[in-house]
Parts: structure tokens; C-alpha cells; sequence
């Protein structure tokens, strides 16, 4: 090598800090491929991702491999810039060759092709997989046994080399995920996915119509006022009880309506026989298992009790459907809005309004935990029943009683304590 032109030794210089810089950014393109994106393409059968999925089976011999070549051409390339630097500076041109090498190794066989390979990692790992493949089937027996040395290391010191990493996806992640996909997944469709993942998080008394506001029939009521619910009725599904509500003992379908019509009025007999079984689940039931168990009885209507057996509300399909896609039916009696904006930035709320509908709303974050509506919300922290209007703080929010009827609170006027 002492004999050899000038001319030649800077040309293997330059090839082996080319080849530095193609394992270098091997090994960042390998390490820095999507793993559910290669997933993906290799269903499709997309040849690059095919070929650096059976590198990445054994990501310890793919990272082996690439340093043992890595390793390797840098030694050479640092023995022959030794030698050019000598045969130019003498004796001291062994710091300069170590510095400038150093220079030249940082710049363009490390920092810059691991930036690019950061940056685009298909487009490295992909085509670095044609010479990666062929080369670890050549240095086998070497990366086998440079592997063996210290996989047995990292045995000793508690890990698992081939097994170590956890590909799987938890429910928090899985969300993070779709928020940040951005404009890969349109806005509505990232709104749908993460309701979806919320549904393990809800309850059946969270989306459930309460007791105070469900509209029945009571067989105990005269048959013009049994008439007059029947024809006024916006619902798909009445129940129908006997003196209360906790004594509900049948559904009553819209569909069925004209069968229980007499020449003369109500039919009391082919109203209970057109009657279908009422259908009980806990108020604690998590929505996901609640959709399940609708689609399995086909079934797409409950009545919600507590641990006593006393009734708490009614919930529908349709209810857990708009949890995921948002309201998509309106009733021609819809009532009024629950929440008013206001000109000094506070808002009118109605005391029936739900917590978990403020919250979506107003993107607050009112505590969740515990009373399902404004109204007990607030009187749980009050802790007693207030007899005219009362203030109170709950966290960040500044809330005014204004209206109380009995010992519930019908209007509220709510905004940020900092407001």
C-alpha cells in the first residue's frame, strides 16, 4: 500500500467513506421504518417491505451486521488516510489524517446520510435491503457469532434481545395516534374513531334519558289520557307501567299503535298483548358492552336500573350510535338548547343539562366522576340544599345559581373562574 499512486489511495478513501455512509443510514432507515405502515405494504406484497420485514424478524443480527461492516470500512478507511497522510506530512501526518478523518466520517458518512435516512426512511431501507439481504447471507457465521457474545451480555444483565419489544398498540396510544394523523384521516372520520375508543370509558347511565324525563304509559290512566300519549308521542318506543315507573311492565312499538285502537277508543286487552318484553340492564354497563349485547338480542331498546332495581332511565341504540357519529335525528318537539351563550362570556345552563354534554360543548372539563347533570353536580358540593341563589367554584369554573325549583336547580350561570 506504501507503493500505491496517490490517486488510487484517495479513491478507495472516498469509496469506503461511501460505503460508512450507506450503513450508517441503513441503519437509521431500518430502525426508523413505520412498522404498521411495513405491515401494510407487505400485504400488498410490496417487494422492499417484504425484504426489510425478514431483516427486522432479528433486529439484533440486522443491527450486528450493519456494524460489523460499518466498524470495518471505517478501520480501513483510517488505516489508508494514515498512510496518504504520512506520505504528505510525515510523521505528523498521523494527527491530521485522525482529525480530518474524524471530520469527514461526522459530515458525510454519519450526520448527514442519518439525517436523510431520519427524514425518508423507505426511501433508504428499502433499496439498502437488495445489498443488506445478499451480505447477511455472506457474513452469517460472522454476525451469528458476534450475536452469540452478546445477546449472552444482555442476558446477563436482564434482557431479552429477541423478544424485548412490544409491538402492540394500547387504547391511549392508539388515540394519540389518530389525533395526530392529521390530514390522512379526515376531521370527522378522526371524531368517529376516537368516540369509538371513548365507548369503554361510558357507561349506559352517561347517554341514558333520566327517569324525570321519560315519557310512558300508565295502564292505570283513563283511556282518553293512554289516547292522548299514544297520538302525541315523537318516540319509536313507549313503556308502558302500572302505577309507577319502577313498575314497568312492557314496550309499547309506535308500529303497533293502530292494533290497539278500538272502533270506541282503546283496546286495554290488544294494548298489553302488543306488548313486548322489557328489556333491563345495569346503569354501570360500559357502552361497548351494551352495543354488543343489543346487536346480540336484537334488542335495540333498555330499561336502565340501579343495584336496588329502581328504574333510572331509558336507553336506545340510536343513543350509543350518536355517541360515535353525533346527533343525527331530531324530534319535531326538540326542546331547547340547554346552554346560552352570553355577551360578557358566560353562559345560561340549564340545570338538567348533563355534565358530559357541557364538557363537548363548551370544552370544559367538569368533573365526570360523580353526578351525571349540572344539578347534582352542583348540590353535591354544596352538600346541602341552598334556599335562594348560591355561588360556588368548582376547579377553573365560577358557577351562580339563578333559578332553584323544590331542591333541583333549573338554571345556572356558569364561566371560566378567570373570566
Amino acid at each position: 500500500m506504501n507503493e500505491a499512486p496517490l490517486g488510487l489511495l484517495f479513491s478507495i478513501l472516498a469509496a469506503l467513506i461511501v460505503l460508512s455512509g450507506f450503513f450508517s443510514s441503513s441503519e437509521t432507515g431500518m430502525m426508523s421504518l413505520n412498522r404498521y405502515r411495513l405491515k401494510h405494504l407487505q400485504k400488498n406484497q410490496h417487494r422492499g417491505a417484504l425484504r426489510a420485514a425478514s431483516l427486522l424478524e432479528r433486529p439484533d443480527r440486522l443491527i450486528g451486521l450493519i456494524l460489523i461492516g460499518n466498524n470495518l470500512v471505517n478501520i480501513l478507511a483510517a488505516s489508508i488516510a494514515t498512510v496518504i497522510a504520512i506520505r504528505l506530512w510525515g510523521d505528523a501526518g498521523v494527527v491530521i489524517a485522525s482529525i480530518l478523518l474524524t471530520l469527514v466520517l461526522l459530515v458525510f458518512a454519519e450526520i448527514t446520510p442519518k439525517t436523510i435516512a431520519a427524514l425518508h426512511p423507505e426511501k433508504i431501507a428499502f433499496p439498502a435491503s437488495l445489498i443488506l439481504k445478499p451480505l447477511m447471507w455472506a457474513l452469517y457465521p460472522v454476525v451469528v457469532l458476534v450475536n452469540s457474545v452478546t445477546n449472552g451480555l444482555l442476558h446477563l444483565l436482564g434482557f431479552d434481545p429477541v423478544n424485548g419489544k412490544d409491538e402492540h398498540v394500547s387504547s391511549d396510544e392508539l388515540r394519540t395516534i389518530v389525533t395526530e394523523a392529521g390530514r390522512l384521516i379526515p376531521a370527522r372520520h378522526r371524531g368517529m374513531l376516537l368516540n369509538i375508543l371513548d365507548l369503554e370509558e361510558v357507561t349506559v347511565d352517561d347517554i341514558m334519558v333520566p327517569r324525570n324525563e321519560v315519557s310512558g304509559i300508565d295502564l292505570n290512566d283513563a283511556d282518553a289520557d293512554i289516547l292522548e300519549c299514544i297520538q302525541s308521542s315523537t318516540h319509536t318506543r313507549l313503556p308502558v307501567w302500572r302505577d309507577d315507573i319502577n313498575n314497568i311492565v312492557g314496550i309499547l312499538h309506535m308500529r303497533s299503535a293502530s292494533r290497539v285502537l278500538a272502533a270506541d277508543g282503546l283496546d286495554r286487552e290488544a294494548l298489553e298483548r302488543e306488548m313486548e318484553k322489557p328489556y333491563f340492564v345495569p346503569e354501570s354497563t360500559p357502552l361497548h358492552t351494551q352495543l354488543m349485547n343489543f346487536q346480540q338480542r336484537k334488542n335495540p331498546f333498555a330499561v336502565v336500573v340501579d343495584e336496588y332495581g329502581e328504574v333510572m332511565g331509558l336507553a336506545a341504540l340510536e343513543d350509543i350510535l350518536e355517541e360515535i357519529v353525533g346527533e343525527f335525528t331530531s324530534n319535531v318537539t326538540e326542546s331547547e338548547e340547554n346552554i346560552y351563550a352570553q355577551r360578557d362570556g358566560s353562559y345560561i345552563i340549564a340545570g338538567t343539562a348533563t355534565v358530559r354534554d357541557i364538557n363537548k360543548h363548551l370544552d370544559w372539563e367538569l368533573p365526570t366522576d360523580g353526578p351525571k347533570t349540572l344539578s347534582g353536580l352542583i348540590l353535591e358540593y354544596l352538600e346541602s340544599f341552598p334556599d335562594a341563589s348560591a355561588g360556588l367554584t368548582i376547579d377553573r369554573y365560577r358557577l351562580e345559581i339563578l333559578e332553584l325549583e323544590g331542591n333541583v336547580v333549573k338554571a345556572v350561570r356558569a364561566k371560566l373562574a378567570s373570566a
